[in-house]
C-alpha cells in the first residue's frame, strides 16, 4: 500500500556524531537509524516517510538525514533545519538531494526562530523555492507567529496538532488561531504526537477533540499523518502500531484515511509510487 509516515527521525549516531552543544543527547533506546526505520515501515505496511532533521542531537546538521535519504531508493524525503544565514547554493543543493522544507522549532528555539528579522530572508527563500516551512509550537506560541506566517506567502505545515494544552480546551488562544489558519490553502497540519500533549496516556482519547476540530477546520485534504518515531523524550514505552491505530479512530472512514495517508502527503510533499521488491 502507498501510504506515508510523514514524521520521523534518524539517528546514527556511531555514523555522525550529535552536536556537542545540543540542549539534549537522545539515549541509547531513542537511537534509530535508516535501516531501523525502513523496517517499520515495512512491518506496517507503509511505502514512505517524511524525515524531519531533529532538534536533539542534530540541530542544523542534516548529515544524517541526508545519507538516509539517499540510502532509501526514493522512499524518503526530508525537512531541514537551518541557520537564517544560509546561501542560495546551501539550498539549491538540499532541493536536488530530496529536501523539500525548513522546519522552524519554536519549542526548541524559541519564538526568535519566526520572529527575529532575519528568519524574514529564509521565509522567502523558501517560498521562491516552493518549499514548505515546518513549525513546531505548543500552548499560545501558534497565535504569535500566524500574522508573520500569513505575511510570508509560504506554505505552512504544523506538527503535531499544534500541541495544545489539553487542559485549556478548544477554546484557547493558539488552538483556535490554529484553526483559523485551516482556510488557507497554503495551510496543513500534521494529525501526528498525541502523545505529545495528551494527559491521560494510550490510547490518548483526550486528543480526539483537538484532532476532529482540526479534520474539520483542515480537511482531510491538508491533513497528513506522522508517527514521530523513534519516540524521544517519552518517559514510557510508546510503540508504533497502537499510534498508527489512533488515525482509524479519528478517520473510520477508509476513503478519509486513504487521503491523509497517502493522496494528500503525495501532493503536498511530491512523492511517487513505490513497490518493495
Amino acid at each position: 500500500m502507498n501510504a506515508v509516515d510523514c514524521h520521523a527521525h534518524v539517528f546514527d549516531p556511531r555514523r555522525f556524531a550529535f552536536a556537542q552543544d545540543s540542549a539534549y543527547v537522545p539515549a541509547s533506546h531513542e537511537i534509530g537509524t535508516v535501516a531501523d526505520f525502513l523496517a517499520v515501515l515495512d512491518a506496517h505496511g507503509l511505502s514512505h516517510g517524511l524525515l524531519v532533521n531533529p532538534t536533539s542531537g542534530y540541530g542544523i546538521d542534516n548529515r544524517c538525514m541526508l545519507d538516509a535519504i539517499a540510502q532509501s531508493n526514493g522512499r524518503l524525503k526530508g525537512i531541514v533545519k537551518l541557520s537564517p544565514g544560509v546561501s542560495a547554493s546551501e539550498i539549491a543543493d538540499l532541493a536536488a538531494r530530496g529536501i523539500i522544507g525548513v522546519r522552524f522549532d519554536l519549542i526548541g528555539d524559541g519564538l526568535a526562530a519566526l520572529l527575529d528579522p532575519a528568519a524574514t530572508k529564509l521565509l522567502q527563500q523558501i517560498h521562491s523555492l516552493g518549499w514548505i516551512a515546518e513549525v513546531q509550537c505548543e500552548g499560545d506560541q501558534f497565535a504569535q507567529v500566524k500574522g508573520t506566517l500569513e505575511a510570508s506567502g509560504v506554505a505552512v505545515i504544523v506538527d503535531h496538532c499544534g500541541r495544545p494544552d489539553a487542559t485549556q480546551g478548544l477554546a484557547q488562544p493558539g488552538f483556535q488561531a490554529l484553526l483559523a489558519f485551516g482556510s488557507s490553502e497554503r495551510a496543513a497540519v500534521k494529525l501526528s504526537g498525541p502523545f505529545r500533549f495528551s494527559r491521560t496516556g494510550p490510547p490518548y482519547r483526550d486528543a480526539d477533540p483537538y484532532v476532529a476540530a482540526l479534520i474539520e477546520a483542515f480537511t482531510p485534504e491538508r491533513c497528513v499523518w506522522g508517527s514521530d518515531w523513534p519516540f524521544l523524550r517519552i518517559p514510557a514505552r510508546i510503540d508504533y502500531g497502537p499510534v498508527l491505530e489512533c488515525l482509524t479512530r479519528w478517520l473510520p472512514d477508509e476513503r478519509q484515511r486513504r487521503r491523509v495517508l497517502w493522496d494528500t502527503p503525495a501532493r503536498l510533499f511530491g512523492f511517487g509510487s513505490f513497490t518493495r521488491e
